[in-house]
């Protein structure tokens, strides 16, 4: 008889403990509740973060930049065979203004002409 009534108890706490389980779970644990979990976030925490850095990037294209003045460092200068694009001082995405030559800027070059 003890052997019957304990196990009746086992069993009663173990549906009171399941049934406290599933009232404590959230509905973000469920399928359906983690995709909507997952939605919510990429909403309104991703596409906001992507939001934010695009106009920041947008407004800090408008500041005018001062570009360095040029000084003829001999380390950055090596090049031990011409690039292919151009003319072999011109790289594949060379800016004129912020970019300078070997030797000077390119607007400089064409005030001063060659050296």
């Amino acid at each position: 008889m003890a052997v019957t009534a304990s196990g009746g108890l086992l069993a009663q706490l173990g549906q009171v403990h399941a049934t406290a389980r599933r009232s404590f779970a959230s509905s973000a644990h469920t399928e359906e509740g983690s995709g909507r979990l997952w939605r919510n976030l990429t909403f309104f925490v991703a596409l906001a973060g992507v939001a934010v850095s695009m106009l920041k990037a947008y407004l800090k294209s408008w500041e005018h930049h001062e570009r360095p003045d040029f000084v003829p460092y001999a380390h950055l200068r090596i090049l031990t065979k011409p690039f292919p694009s151009g003319d072999g001082n011109h790289t594949l995405f060379h800016n004129h203004h912020f970019n300078p030559l070997p030797t000077r800027y390119e607007e400089e070059e064409r005030k001063l002409g060659p050296h």
